[in-house]
């Protein structure tokens, strides 16, 4: 009876550790797909026109973020869960733009960023849908290597 125990608390052991392992492998396969550079195409399920489209880019060696907003620098880090993305605090440069577009574009560009809860990643576009309601807050195009 104790080595039957004893070998049901092996195996249980071995099953959650390698779920673990199996949800680790997951999480980082995701951020490598994700990395590369990414122009910004639409906020808010609208298409950008008359503004500066914001850029950045992702990395999976740190999981960093880095990118422009049109007018001003953004930097910070990310992380994965499965298909779960949280952006951390990110820095911004404070340059004033006089272009209304710009900063407006600069301002959907971080709350979409802020706001994020999980992503796809289809044909090359990178989705962020909203942690509240799962509503598409921005849209980009991976540039291609």
């Amino acid at each position: 009876m104790k080595t039957l125990a004893t070998l049901s608390l092996i195996l249980f052991a071995v099953i959650v550790t390698g779920c673990d392992e199996t949800k680790k492998v997951i999480d980082v396969a995701g951020s490598v797909q994700l990395t590369g550079s990414y122009t910004v195409t639409a906020l808010n399920g609208k298409k950008l026109v008359n503004t500066t489209n914001p850029t950045f880019t992702l990395s999976a060696l740190d999981n960093s973020f880095r990118g422009t907003t049109g007018c001003n620098s953004v930097f910070g880090n990310y992380t994965i869960d499965l298909y779960t993305i949280n952006f951390g605090q990110l820095a911004v440069s404070e340059k004033m733009c006089m272009d209304k577009n710009i900063m407006k574009t600069e301002r959907d560009f971080l709350d979409a960023l802020n706001n994020t809860g999980s992503y796809a990643l289809e044909n090359n576009t990178l989705t962020l849908y909203s942690k509240t309601d799962r509503s598409v807050l921005l849209s980009a195009k991976k540039d291609e290597k």
